[in-house]
């Protein structure tokens, strides 16, 4: 039996309609301008631009340069929350974030993916949901589909592609639960 092959002259994803084009194309402008530009360093207009373009954030925003976020109206930031240097926000799909959660410098929340069944490749986007009191090390990866539940930690580089439970600290690509976090007054 002969396998197929991928063939992505087939691809097409005419189906995902994240929003109004124009809105893209002057989001994409003030990304560059105010985000992704690492001499743009004030955080307040950041949080201001961020709801101008339809995203729902708290109080208390610190955001750092070099951040990339897809589609701001499929965000969600609580109060309190800080993001890091080239954190990438890939949001193909609703990302709730809730209070007090850390995404430190390079990490990414990837909503989308594609089916590598598929001979054309299709893409696929599923939410992701950051609970009260996440912390995301530095170059780790939340991949699409996937709940950190209250408090948990995905450590320095690791990877989530499964749910992460209440208060545990995880690590390693899959990350794997080691510990349970324990918070000191």
């Amino acid at each position: 039996m002969q396998q197929l092959k991928t063939d992505l002259s087939k691809f097409d994803n005419a189906w995902y309609k994240p929003g109004n084009k124009i809105r893209w194309v002057l989001w994409i402008l003030t990304s560059a301008i105010f985000f992704t530009n690492p001499v743009f360093v004030f955080m307040r207009p950041k949080a201001f631009l961020l709801r101008l373009f339809g995203a729902r954030i708290g109080k208390g925003l610190v955001i750092k340069t070099k951040v990339t976020v897809k589609f701001p109206w499929l965000l969600a930031i609580g109060d309190h929350v800080w993001i890091g240097e080239n954190a990438w926000i890939d949001n193909l799909a609703k990302v709730d974030i809730g209070n007090n959660c850390c995404i430190s410098q390079g990490a990414m929340l990837l909503c989308g993916n594609h089916n590598y069944k598929k001979q054309t490749f299709d893409l696929m986007a599923q939410p992701i949901t950051l609970e009260e009191g996440v912390w995301i090390g530095a170059q780790s990866v939340v991949c699409p589909g996937v709940t950190c539940k209250s408090h948990a930690i995905l450590s320095v580089n690791s990877v989530a592609n499964t749910d992460l439970e209440p208060y545990g600290i995880y690590q390693g690509n899959p990350a794997v639960k080691l510990r349970e976090r324990i918070i000191e007054s």
